[in-house]
């Protein structure tokens, strides 16, 4: 089938500093292709934990420390996730991973924008010619700008980045995204807001 085939398969990272929402992010992306059912607090808090962070002293501190690599599907692709871990004692554990990828996404805090974590993951990115997309997360925390941490990507990073989404509401009145390449309007209900609505 095509889905065996090597030029269907995708390596992706996701890195970020500390505490940017990149384990919950990568928690998204499973439940969203259908790897698991439910998604899980990362500190644990559910009994449950991350389905990434496998370790027990990763649950108890929510931390991600050893790079962790699972599978998924969308549309005919593979992908390979690999989760690396966003703490500055861990740099060589990202440098390892960054190897084996075809293509990272930097998550962002949408209150604390570029970090020191972040600028250094990045320059791993430039040395090993890694591709890559910026994830802005958290726009429903309180002081959640955006524009501003585009703006740090173009200014502290150099990169010459440009929306592809824009939110519906930050902070408190964050509800959803539109999607300016598709055009549409994504819009998130539910509890953890895991249920997606087009309009």
């Amino acid at each position: 089938s095509s889905s065996s085939e090597p030029q269907s398969v995708r390596n992706i990272g996701i890195s970020a500093h500390i505490d940017s929402g990149k384990t919950t992010l990568t928690e998204r992306i499973l439940y969203y292709t259908g790897r698991i059912g439910a998604i899980h607090e990362v500190r644990g808090k559910d009994g449950v934990g991350a389905k990434m962070d496998f370790m027990e002293l990763e649950r108890e501190k929510g931390i991600t420390i050893q790079s962790a690599a699972t599978h998924c599907a969308w549309g005919d692709h593979d992908i390979n996730v690999i989760d690396t871990p966003g703490h500055v004692d861990f740099t060589i554990e990202v440098e390892r991973a960054l190897r084996v990828l075809d293509g990272a996404i930097l998550v962002l805090c949408g209150v604390a924008g570029v970090q020191s974590q972040s600028i250094t993951v990045d320059r791993q990115m430039r040395r090993y010619s890694v591709p890559r997309l910026a994830f802005i997360n958290k726009l429903d925390r309180e002081g959640s700008d955006p524009d501003a941490v585009i703006g740090q990507l173009r200014d502290k990073l150099r990169l010459n980045a440009v929306a592809m989404q824009i939110p519906i509401g930050v902070s408190g009145d964050h509800e959803g995204v539109v999607d300016l390449l598709e055009r549409r309007a994504l819009r998130f209900s539910g509890p953890g807001g895991e249920e997606v609505e087009e309009g």
